[in-house]
């Protein structure tokens, strides 16, 4: 793909990284909406979320598989097409079990877009700025975090949940229209070779880099699935300095990315030691600084900065231990994260529910960052015993 241009390729992933971002994340502000149009509690409500993470996790390795057999430029369009199909159904879902398996189709696009796309954006740069392009394809996912799901949340809250999924299909048109318009038809995949690229999967090195982004994401999200009610009980916030702190966060999402990208391109493991040791430290000294509104202003930007710095570092370790095998690989990853999130949501609810007050909760999820970053640590060792045997 050296005669793309790397530009416009990137842009057309950012695109479909900026709607699968902005239908994550939009049902969390609109649930209780979406729990009476649908007459569901709370609760209830609740496992459209659990159900879209699950699909990620089940759906990521099976889409890829089924998916690789055709053209880069089909298959992406193909999985966009999902998306657009799901979020379509969400619109029109006539009851609540309806719109919870309208939630799993639309899910069942995402790990392989990512993992299929995070190949492609390698492809189209240098070797020396994978990792950036990498990072640039997640810019559209950070960004939805700052635009397309307050959006939608508005639209959503003034017109009506269902306007807002239909919005978010027309996304997807868009990016199918960008990706045809970018990519060339190119040759048709070939049919992997299933257990040759599960036997790369099942490699102790790319498992233990995964399990690292399963710690990483789990970081970020004991402390990201509770932030409301940890701003309100630790820093007295009101719902518009709550709504400022979830901007806040998504600006330092975008701000990481870069950073992570960037630094990822001089040494993978160099930046995951360097944003996982810092995001530890930062988690663990967050409750002396959420007492005032400044205090928390600042730190939820550089937890949001440094937690999502991670991301381009961890993606790019699992593609480079799976290098037979990167797109299935990359698309576990992603799969990986959504484990993460699952990890850190249940590991913040434990430290509520034993009392352990609500300062515990970002404590918490710096321990799990430091265990990802011993993790690190463990297969550099790793690398550097093979790199002693073979030269002896």
């Amino acid at each position: 793909m050296s005669t793309l241009s790397p530009k416009r390729v990137l842009f057309a992933l950012a695109i479909g990284a900026f709607g699968i971002g902005t239908t994550e994340f939009t049902p969390m502000g609109l649930l209780p909406v979406i729990a009476e149009g649908v007459d569901a509690s709370i609760p209830s409500a609740g496992m459209l979320i659990t159900a879209y993470a699950i699909g990620v996790m089940v759906g990521a390795p099976i889409m890829t598989l089924l998916f690789s057999r055709f053209g880069k430029r089909a298959a992406l369009m193909m999985l966009m097409g999902i998306f657009t199909v799901g979020n379509l159904l969400s619109a029109l879902a006539p009851d609540y079990y309806t719109l919870l398996a309208s939630r799993l189709i639309t899910s069942l696009n995402h790990g392989a877009f990512f993992g299929l796309g995070a190949v492609v954006a390698a492809s189209v740069v240098p070797k020396d700025k994978q990792a950036s392009a990498v990072a640039t394809m997640f810019m559209g996912l950070t960004i939805a975090n700052i635009g397309g799901v307050p959006a939608a949340t508005w639209l959503g809250q003034q017109v009506g949940w269902r306007m807002a999924f239909a919005g978010t299909a027309v996304l997807g048109l868009l990016a199918i229209a960008a990706l045809w318009l970018a990519l060339p038809k190119g040759e048709r995949g070939q049919v992997p070779h299933v257990r040759k690229e599960l036997a790369v999967i099942a490699r102790p090195s790319v498992l233990l880099a995964m399990a690292t982004t399963v710690l990483g994401a789990g970081a970020m999200f004991t402390l990201y699935t509770y932030v409301a009610p940890v701003l309100a009980e630790l820093t007295g916030a009101s719902d518009a300095f709550i709504t400022l702190g979830l901007v806040l966060i998504g600006v330092g999402f975008t701000l990481g990315n870069s950073l992570g990208g960037k630094l990822a391109d001089w040494s993978l493991d160099g930046a995951a030691r360097i944003f996982l040791g810092a995001l530890a430290v930062i988690m663990l000294l967050m409750p002396l600084v959420l007492g005032s509104h400044i205090g928390a202003a600042i730190a939820l930007l550089v937890w949001g900065m440094f937690t999502f710095a991670v991301v381009p570092p961890l993606q790019m370790r699992v593609m480079t231990a799976a290098i037979e095998a990167p797109g299935l690989a990359s698309s576990i990853n992603v799969g990986a994260f959504n484990l993460g999130n699952a990890l850190g949501a249940a590991l913040g609810g434990a430290v509520i529910s034993l009392d352990l007050g609500y300062g515990a909760v970002p404590m918490a999820g710096g321990g799990l960052a430091a265990a990802g970053l011993l993790l690190v640590w463990l297969g550099g060792r790793g690398k550097v015993a093979k790199q002693v045997a073979s030269s002896v």
